[in-house]
């Protein structure tokens, strides 16, 4: 297995966070229909583990959202794939602005894959630690914002592509001002019964489609510090 710089090998896990372990999870994920073969590369290099507590290191590898604290979870891995995959479906992507970094591990995938992306989260400490473990694995492509998701990242735009892993109760309008023609954007949206949709905007407009039925944690307002 070929990791991207030394501080990936170094983090590869042993027993049930082992690189074979990660492995039986891709081929699971592929099964199910993710075939873009760099999305399915970055998941078999990215340590989940990392990602998690160290109590909940043992069940990083299942198709499973988790716990990561403040009320937050860690996106369940078809989640992650399937949104990554679907980003990439339009044509090179460079410039990816993530809503909710949350644990950082779908950040990860995403700096494997685009040349820049920029991570907006609201809770101050879920950033910091998402950070420390990004750059514990040396990945320098990635630029970081404390801010209410709703308003995206204004100064950084345009974007090639936007993610979001919280649900608002419908689509902000300033996600799509920021987006590139030519781009995507992919969400949840709904409150107690959320769609993962996709957004294409065109020089005639933005078409929408629904992917899968899903559930995140809401996207709030505010800063929390």
């Amino acid at each position: 297995m070929q990791y991207p710089n030394a501080a990936f090998a170094r983090h590869q896990g042993v027993g049930m966070t082992s690189q074979r372990t990660r492995n039986r999870m891709v081929d699971a994920l592929a099964e199910q229909g993710i075939q873009n073969p760099d999305v399915l590369s970055a998941l078999r290099q990215v340590p989940r583990h990392l990602f998690l507590d160290e109590a909940l290191a043992s069940r990083s590898y299942e198709n499973t959202a988790l716990p990561i604290g403040y009320g937050q979870t860690i996106s369940q891995p078809w989640v992650v794939a399937t949104m990554t995959q679907w980003l990439l479906q339009g044509g090179p992507v460079k410039r990816v602005l993530e809503i909710g970094t949350g644990s950082g591990y779908q950040t990860a995938i995403l700096a494997l894959l685009v040349d820049q992306v920029f991570t907006v989260e609201r809770i101050l400490p879920l950033s910091g630690k998402a950070r420390q473990t990004l750059s514990a694995l040396q990945l320098d492509n990635i630029e970081y914002s404390i801010s209410d998701g709703h308003w995206g990242w204004a100064d950084k735009a345009p974007f090639d592509a936007i993610i979001s892993a919280a649900s608002p109760n419908e689509l902000p309008t300033e996600l799509i001002e920021q987006l590139k023609v030519g781009g995507r954007l992919i969400l949840p949206i709904g409150s107690e019964q959320q769609g993962l949709y996709g957004y294409e905007k065109t020089l005639s407009g933005v078409k929408k489609t629904k992917l899968a039925d899903v559930l995140f944690v809401p996207m709030k307002q505010g800063v929390e510090v």
